[in-house]
């Protein structure tokens, strides 16, 4: 009885500490999602450690703790591929996102640029610095 309330610690542990990342926005939706559903599976198996034990002879596992460790393991490898396709979204973003900062710079490079000769033409400057008139002769 003492492992079982012990894993019903360690459960509503993890389920506190993860409702805490949460409320601080430390760990965002579905990563908490993802941690809450680990704490409820630590806490239920926990408490009822026969019905792991059920699972595996329905599964025809003769050894039921290898379960365990075959499931962890199985679901350790679907988190790392969950989390290599958000880290892969989120380059994705960032390269768009860099593209678009770079076009909009060189668009106010451009608009700067216009404003400059905009601003030397009203003067009657052309880019030399020279008067338009006294170069071509025109007044």
């Amino acid at each position: 009885m003492t492992y079982q309330l012990t894993s019903l610690g360690i459960g509503l542990l993890i389920a506190t500490a993860i409702l805490w990342l949460v409320r601080r926005d430390h760990l965002h939706g579905p990563y908490a999602i993802w941690w809450i559903g680990v704490a409820l599976s630590v806490a239920i198996l926990g408490l009822w450690p026969r019905l792991f034990d059920g699972v595996a002879s329905v599964l025809g596992v003769s050894y039921p703790p290898i379960l365990a460790v075959v499931l962890g393991f199985g679901l350790l490898l679907v988190k790392m591929l969950t989390m290599d396709i958000e880290r892969s979204r989120q380059e994705r973003k960032i390269r768009r996102l860099a593209q678009r900062l770079a076009l909009l710079e060189a668009d106010q490079r451009g608009l700067g640029d216009a404003d400059i000769d905009r601003a030397s033409d009203a003067d009657g400057n052309d880019d030399d610095g020279d008067l338009i008139g006294t170069v071509t002769g025109d007044e």
